[in-house]
């Protein structure tokens, strides 16, 4: 057997691969463009929210959706991809950022928390929230396993921010 054969990766671990880019493409140019259009009309449910951040090489505004994360006063976000995410290196490089939370837009600052726990801070997102966002979560961690990646938390101080508003709890 040459040389290069034996370099090559276990076929398992390049399907692997081939899964994680498939489902990669098909969260970011499917569900998450969908969310993006209802998102910048206004018309998504609160349990989604757009984080708008600087992009890092352009310098043009690059908005993503994501779970809403308000918990009295502070937005949360917990990055599945972690500082791979590119909104994660956005931030990184430009900590202003927009949070879209309904039809209102907030300025805020954020900075990532490597330090803080992504699934105890995503409990006690949730206990603030209702059964879409609980909905959400569950995609969200299913995700993180999917992807193998290491999820980050980043907490974003807003300007003018609203307590737990728009909640979508169901009493």
């Amino acid at each position: 057997m040459n040389q290069q054969s034996t370099a090559r990766r276990p076929i398992r671990k390049r399907a692997g691969d081939l899964f994680r880019s498939t489902a990669r493409y098909v969260d970011d140019r499917i569900v998450k463009s969908g969310m993006r259009s209802l998102l910048r009309a206004g018309l998504a449910p609160t349990a989604f929210a757009m984080v708008e951040t600087t992009g890092r090489r352009s310098g043009l505004p690059r908005q993503t959706p994501v779970g809403n994360g308000l918990v009295d006063g502070t937005f949360w976000l917990i990055a599945a991809r972690g500082r791979s995410a590119d909104y994660v290196r956005n931030l990184i490089q430009q900590p202003a950022v927009r949070i879209k939370i309904g039809r209102r837009w907030y300025r805020g600052l954020a900075t990532v928390q490597p330090d803080d726990d992504p699934e105890r801070r995503l409990a006690d997102i949730l206990a603030h929230h209702g059964w879409l966002r609980r909905f959400d979560a569950r995609a969200l961690r299913s995700s993180i396993r999917l992807l193998n990646s290491e999820p980050i938390v980043v907490r974003i101080a807003l300007e003018d921010a609203p307590a737990t508003a728009g909640s979508e709890r169901s009493h």
